[in-house]
């Protein structure tokens, strides 16, 4: 567990409470207190889990969450429209290193994104050799062929564009135009364009685990720490 030793403006900053130069009024106008003293003085030095403010912990130094996304919500920093680090405290979207998603779901898609400011965990969860279990569920246009399951199965259906044919996917028919879906890939709109290589449509997309990390007990919007 990390414990950082270092200056309270630096703690602040790095967290997104406020900047280094607001760090002296920040002091000033909440309690703000290392292990039972009070500090008024920025330049002080600290570790992390010996500080307070308004008598709670300060956030944690590294922030992992699991967020259950509801439709309408882009997966991105810049563009127009409802943004999913809209569904975040706000000072979370002020630390350094910023919080940023692991991979994307599409802007009508739901369910399990996990969220961190961790570049390392980033960066391996969403490599395309990470083999990292993603369960969907999906409503389709049309009723199952029947011959789905052994397609998706086989490790040879080749989408448009691709230069590889996808990695065996495991699929459950929960009904004529409802399934399950295991992949352990993240191709672009892969599973919209598994459907659409047997002849159907994806009407709506739910992502119901990612890592093995579930958002059955999340409501929409709704997050939590893993």
């Amino acid at each position: 567990m990390q414990n950082s030793y270092k200056r309270i403006d630096a703690h602040l900053s790095s967290l997104g409470y406020c900047t280094r130069s607001e760090a002296r009024k920040f002091l000033r106008i909440y309690e703000f207190y290392v292990k039972d003293e009070r500090v008024f003085e920025p330049s002080i030095k600290a570790y992390h889990n010996d500080v307070k403010v308004n008598n709670e912990p300060l956030d944690p130094e590294t922030i992992t969450i699991l967020l259950n996304k509801p439709s309408g919500f882009i997966c991105s920093h810049n563009d127009a429209g409802s943004l999913i680090y809209a569904l975040i405290p706000s000072r979370w979207n002020r630390r350094n290193p910023k919080i940023s998603t692991i991979g994307r779901l599409d802007v009508d898609t739901t369910g399990a994104i996990i969220l961190t400011d961790d570049g390392a965990l980033n960066h391996k969860l969403s490599s395309p050799k990470s083999d990292v279990s993603k369960i969907y569920e999906a409503t389709l246009a049309v009723p199952l062929n029947g011959d789905e399951k052994d397609i998706f199965a086989s490790g040879e259906l080749m989408l448009n564009g691709e230069k590889k044919p996808l990695l065996p996917a495991t699929l459950e028919v929960l009904g004529e135009t409802h399934v399950r879906l295991e992949i352990c890939e993240g191709k672009y709109h892969q599973v919209k364009r598994m459907f659409a290589a047997v002849g159907n449509r994806v009407l709506s997309l739910h992502r119901v685990s990612f890592g093995g990390f579930t958002v059955e007990d999340l409501k929409e919007g709704e997050y939590k720490f893993i």
